[in-house]
């Protein structure tokens, strides 16, 4: 479905709708295609406290001040 940019504006919460219900709505200007509007992909499942346990470990130095050199690097 195409519309206006004033129908847009006049109609945005029953484009919003049909949007929702999986149509794609491009917006026009003076003719020509400017914006779509689709709908989201369903939202990622939740993340959860350690679930990526075992895939990465964590040097022991990782707390440790940086050397002097790369620490200047930051403040030239």
């Amino acid at each position: 479905m195409e519309v206006n940019i004033h129908e847009a504006k006049t109609h945005l919460s029953r484009l919003l709708e049909r949007v929702a219900m999986g149509e794609e709505v491009i917006i026009a200007k003076a003719g020509k295609p400017v914006a779509k509007l689709v709908p989201l992909q369903k939202r990622p499942k939740n993340r959860f406290l350690g679930s990526a346990k075992g895939e990465f470990t964590v040097p022991d130095d990782f707390n440790d001040p940086l050397p002097k050199e790369i620490e200047d690097l930051f403040y030239e």
